[in-house]
Parts: C-alpha cells; structure tokens; sequence
C-alpha cells in the first residue's frame, strides 16, 4: 500500500510538472498501466521520456505528426574471394519506412552502420521535409540490456535511446522479444516527443 500511495503521489507530481489535469481514477489507471508494463520489463524510472508520453496519452491526447505503416530491416553480410578462401566482407544494413504525414504517404530507404542507425535515417528522411526542427534533434546514446538471461538469444531485451534537441535530454524505452521492435518503440517514442517539444507542447 505504501509503495502503490508513493506511486501515485510521484505520477501526481510528474502530470503537474507536465501541466496535465489528471484525475484520481486516471491516475488509477494510469498506475495499473505501469504496473503491467514493468511486469514486462519497461523501466520507467529511467525513462521520464515515455513516461510523460504515457501520461499525455491518459489524458486523451495522441501524436498526430506521422502514422507509421511499416517498417522493415535488411542486413545482408558478403564475402570476397580469397585465393585459398572466402575472405568475410562488409555487413551492410538498409531500412525501410512507409509513413504518412496527413494525406502524403512516403517510403523512404536509408543506409545505417546498424539496424537502428538505418531506421532512424530512413525516418528522418521519410518526415523530415515535413518537420525541419528534426535536424536539431540528435540520439546521443543507445543502450541494450538483455533480460531473463537465461532464455539466451530468445531473452527478451530492453532498449534505452537517449536524445537531446540541444537544450533538453530526454530517455524513451522499448521493450521485445525482437531487439529491432524494443530499438523502434524507443526510437518512435524519442522522435514523437522532440516533435511535441519543438512544437510547444
């Protein structure tokens, strides 16, 4: 009861910092919601980032800038022929985004040293002609931490995307089976709040 009583003072206090009215049965399900998520594996407490996105969203609101069709990651490794034998050769990753920006639909093909590297291009330039002020948004950090170790490579995985607009630095989190879908919940999440930011809200 005390941990719960805790829980939701410090979401009260977060939704006010934010400027949002939040009720008290909101806040209930809002609580629910975390809970639910962190049995997951989300951790909220290092990621105020999808957390404000999370109380925004219990107040009704929805990110509006883009809507995401798909999305698809290739990584395709070569080799070059040695004299005695197959010498390892570049591993190239290419991403692809289909997304609509009111009625403009846009598929967008970007290069990347990575997965997320190449998504994240692909993104930007599938809506950056619509936002400029995403050139002033930047990753600055990407961690991986592997959950339930003991699944080996069928563990679930939890990502961290640190981004900056220059002034404030914010952290969004995904959590998956699939390391490519935690990368893009976290990658969409930091994206949709440097927009609202660059936006005024």
């Amino acid at each position: 009861v005390v941990s719960e009583m805790a829980g939701r003072s410090t979401l009260a206090m977060k939704a006010t910092e934010l400027g949002l009215d939040i009720d008290g049965e909101v806040l209930g399900r809002v609580l629910d919601e975390l809970k639910q998520l962190e049995h997951e594996g989300y951790h909220f407490e290092v990621a105020d980032g999808s957390l404000e996105l999370l109380l925004r969203r219990a107040t009704g609101w929805e990110p509006d800038f883009f809507t995401v069709e798909s999305f698809r990651v290739i990584t395709d490794h070569g080799s070059l022929s040695g004299p005695a034998h197959d010498v390892p050769g570049p591993v190239t990753t290419e991403a692809t985004v289909k997304v609509h920006v009111g009625d403009d639909r846009t598929v967008a093909i970007a290069e990347g040293n990575g997965p997320v590297n190449a998504l994240d291009a692909a993104l930007r330039k599938a809506i950056g002609p619509h936002f400029p002020a995403l050139a002033g948004i930047h990753l600055t950090d990407y961690r991986v931490r592997v959950l339930d170790t003991g699944l080996g490579t069928g563990a679930v995985t939890r990502v961290l995307v640190d981004t900056s607009d220059g002034e404030r630095t914010w952290t969004t989190i995904g959590v998956s089976e699939n390391i490519i879908e935690a990368s893009w919940q976290a990658l969409y999440d930091s994206i949709v709040l440097g927009l609202l930011r660059a936006s005024g809200g």
